[in-house]
């Protein structure tokens, strides 16, 4: 199903068009890449500090998995470790084993969405299942298809959508036709969240993925999110800067604040708190929790899990040595 531009400015969650919030815009290009760099530069918190922002990354994680050889089977082992992500005997030593830690969601395809949900219901968890769709990782499948994806995937169960847009309307600066595929998407997703993916590796300019970044907001997107982790160049910090400074003046402008998900080639701890520093320097302490920011990774808990146990017990583990539950 299609809507007109009348249908979708009624939905009382989407805004209206605004050229003049993206008509003029000009990146600064060696400013933004001075900032990241001076943000890659930055000191990280250490011992139990480190530890504790560690927690706070793991509660932010929408574990993922969008491998072609995906099946039952992985998709339990997914959702199990998403409800238990650190080992328990770790979480008791530090006095948080009855806090209730988890991923922020798991992450899945649309054709595996029932699958976590029947396992997730099975274990009592009301972790949120997310699926991408819209033709991911490319977009470049029929609108009708791409949408008919959305209502299947929160048909399932999906209460958070994580779209792609068309990159061929923003290399072309075809703005409002981009919002008017964004707003049916958002009418598709109903109650779901819904993150959009820009795909920042293949939108050319720092100016392509600001105005991108507003449009995706003005369409009613609840995240921003960089990329499908497909492309060649996924999160960047100097992208998320321009993404960042997105997000604080569309709040500025209505008060409504979107969340941030960086995405693709996350892997290391450290990593995930530069990450965490980046947030709450550009957007500030609202941004530091899963509702409003969200990392998406497959390996990245591996890695947290094993400076935990470090820091637990003063040694290092292979991950080997941390069995999945």
């Amino acid at each position: 199903m299609q809507f007109t531009k009348g249908q979708l400015q009624k939905h009382s969650s989407i805004p209206k068009f605004n050229f003049f919030w993206i008509a003029k815009v000009k990146v600064n290009t060696q400013a933004v890449l001075k900032r990241a760099q001076h943000v890659q530069g930055q000191k990280t918190p250490k011992k139990q500090w480190q530890a504790a922002w560690l927690l706070k990354a793991v509660t932010c994680i929408d574990l993922t998995t969008l491998a072609g050889d995906d099946t039952p089977s992985n998709i339990h082992r997914l959702c199990l470790k998403a409800i238990q992500p650190v080992r328990y005997d770790l979480l008791k030593k530090m006095d948080m084993h009855d806090k209730g830690i988890t991923t922020a969601a798991v992450c899945v395809y649309p054709s595996r969405v029932a699958d976590a949900i029947k396992l997730l219901n099975a274990a009592n968890s009301s972790l949120p299942v997310a699926s991408v769709a819209t033709g991911f990782p490319t977009g470049q499948t029929p609108l009708e298809t791409r949408l008919q994806e959305v209502h299947m995937a929160v048909a399932d169960g999906a209460t958070e959508i994580d779209i792609v847009i068309n990159r061929m309307l923003v290399l072309t600066g075809q703005w409002e036709a981009l919002y008017d595929e964004i707003c049916q998407f958002r009418q598709a997703c109903s109650d779901a969240h819904m993150k959009t993916i820009l795909a920042i590796g293949e939108l050319g300019t720092f100016t392509n993925v600001y105005k991108a970044s507003m449009v995706a907001m003005m369409a009613g997107s609840d995240f921003i999110k960089t990329s499908t982790g497909k492309e060649v160049v996924n999160a960047t910090y100097p992208v998320a800067i321009v993404m960042m400074r997105a997000i604080r003046n569309y709040f500025l402008c209505t008060g409504h604040k979107v969340g941030f998900k960086p995405a693709g080639g996350i892997r290391t701890a450290q990593e995930s708190l530069v990450w965490l520093t980046l947030i709450k320097e550009e957007l500030g302490n609202d941004w530091l929790c899963p509702h409003l920011f969200r990392l998406g990774a497959s390996s990245l808990l591996a890695d947290i899990e094993r400076q935990i146990y470090h820091y637990v017990t003063g040694q290092y583990a292979a991950y080997h040595e941390l069995p999945m539950p």
